[in-house]
């Protein structure tokens, strides 16, 4: 419960900063990490924050839609008071009712959607389990969130989906060998590996990135085809493999299944880590003697 606690502290104090920046239409061109929203445009909006009915509209283009899991298209509600209700939940709304609760001029609601529109069924995949957990806590009677809810939300809010050909570099994000992955074997990572920011809290903090940015991945194996594909094609295909890894109700057991990622070693995600030394920083690229790597 640290973890998971300590993770969410600190995504409410980067919501808090992050969600204080001017609107920027442009802000997905500031870095790489942003790749996987590209393909959502913000030419219309023009120089203010976008509303409801033209952040609506933006969901409405997407072709297949964007729907729960039930196939109902998602429809963009405003964020109102929490009530007890059980079905009035944040993630019941969206699994009974497609309503998807938003703040306008919200970075991080923002880019919650952002992420709904480029990974559609792996976020429907993935409320549905949050969905099944808040009706097993509702059954149990339980006060507090169990180890899967934890697991689930910190992916939801700080997931990033590695997609690999080469198990040997894998092996060593599992095994926190960073120098071996990010730096020795920079070449073939490039040739090999895709990472892909899935989290919504993540993306907020690439906003402004600093040095101790850490994700919790998922892997997947995947074969050397994929990786020639376009990238919109392979954001495809990974959103479905993200999708039935998500929807196996054997993952996501706790928090520790999920790779620890740190966001800025990625070849091409920051300039300072085209230098060896910047892999020496061992607070944030820790050895893996226990604990987790990161800002928290």
């Amino acid at each position: 419960m640290a973890e998971i606690g300590g993770a969410i502290r600190g995504c409410d104090l980067a919501r808090h900063a992050f969600s204080m920046m001017d609107w920027d239409p442009d802000f997905s061109r500031r870095s790489a990490m942003f790749e996987p929203l590209r393909g959502c445009a913000f030419a219309e909006v023009g120089g203010g924050w976008p509303d409801l009915a033209q952040l609506q509209r933006l969901i409405d283009r997407r072709v297949p839609p964007v729907c729960n899991s039930a196939g109902n298209p998602l429809r963009l509600v405003p964020h109102r008071r929490r009530s007890r209700a059980f079905e009035d939940k944040y993630e019941a709304r969206i699994f009974l009712s497609a309503e998807l609760q938003m703040r306008t001029g919200n970075w991080h609601d923002l880019l919650n959607l952002l992420v709904w529109i480029s990974f559609p069924h792996a976020k429907a995949a993935l409320n549905a389990r949050h969905y099944t957990a808040l009706r097993a806590q509702a059954a149990a009677g339980a006060a507090n969130r169990g180890p899967v809810q934890d697991a689930l939300t910190l992916f939801d809010e700080g997931g990033v989906i590695v997609a690999s050909t080469d198990q040997e570099l894998s092996g060593h994000l599992r095994e926190w060998r960073w120098k071996e992955l990010f730096w020795i074997h920079r070449a073939r990572l490039r040739a090999c590996m895709r990472f892909c920011l899935f989290g919504h809290a993540l993306y907020e903090k690439a906003l402004q990135p600093f040095v101790g940015i850490t994700g919790r991945g998922i892997v997947l194996s995947i074969e050397p085809q994929l990786l020639a594909l376009p990238f919109g094609e392979q954001i495809a295909v990974l959103d479905r493999l993200a999708t039935e890894y998500i929807a196996d109700a054997r993952r996501f057991a706790s928090t520790r299944e999920l790779a620890v990622v740190p966001i800025l070693g990625v070849p091409g995600w920051c300039a300072a880590n085209e230098r060896e030394a910047y892999y020496e920083n061992q607070d944030y690229f820790r050895p893996a003697r226990g604990g987790m790597a990161g800002d928290e």
